[in-house]
């Protein structure tokens, strides 16, 4: 699921969405609970959680985004990747909101 995840430039819309179909996996992959009257039901957020020890995937993502953003500081400055993370873009902007950068994602995972 979380393949890739150092790339990722994550809105909270985008958090949202990680965090609810992780919890649909996790629906899934653990059985119903059996209730008193020996009716079967879905198992709740909260335990979920208790099961999963309150991992999440978005603060693993977080963290493996600035592990490898101290990857590539230390690589030498003419490799691709820390190049790209250097860029400043020429020319005017489109219209409208600007798009969410990579560097100030990592700066507010700090």
């Amino acid at each position: 699921m979380t393949y890739g995840c150092e790339a990722w430039t994550l809105t909270n819309r985008d958090e949202k969405h990680i965090r609810i179909s992780e919890h649909r996996i996790l629906r899934k992959t653990f059985d119903p609970v059996q209730n008193e009257d020996g009716s079967r039901r879905i198992r709740i957020n909260y335990e979920l959680n208790e099961i999963t020890e309150n991992t999440d995937t978005v603060r693993f993502t977080k963290s493996r985004r600035i592990a490898w953003l101290g990857h590539v500081m230390w690589m030498n400055d003419k490799r691709t990747p820390k190049r790209i993370l250097q860029w400043k873009p020429m020319g005017t902007r489109i219209r409208g909101r600007p798009r969410k950068r990579r560097i100030a994602n990592i700066e507010e995972d700090m």
